[in-house]
């Protein structure tokens, strides 16, 4: 094995635990995004992972429940659009900003 191949597979195994550890911080973050004013507020965490969800009981109209769908709806989406940013800003530190294929 060349001297510089085993460097590789070296900076490959850092990579990869540097990796391991980015997944822990992100299983631990939360991010929070609001939908109707904050009458439904979602958090999730790093990992796109619904934690939780509140409505306030002003947004519960019987006559009307296709509005509070929506606004869970507009509340998840964005709340994960928030942690997937997250996710690619410390992927890009850890890159260097490449772009590599099938890393998530």
């Amino acid at each position: 094995m060349s001297k510089g191949f085993g460097n590789m597979v070296k900076q490959a195994q850092q990579m990869q635990q540097k990796m391991a550890k980015m997944q822990e911080e992100l299983e631990k973050e939360q991010v929070e995004a609001t939908a109707g004013g904050g009458m439904v507020t979602a958090v999730v965490n790093g990992k796109q992972r619904l934690l939780s969800l509140r409505i306030d009981r002003a947004a519960v109209d019987p006559d009307d429940v296709e509005m509070l769908q929506d606004l869970v709806i507009a509340a998840v989406n964005e709340a994960v659009k928030k942690s997937q940013d997250a996710l690619q800003r410390e992927m890009g530190k850890l890159t260097g900003g490449l772009n590599i294929p099938g890393l998530f």
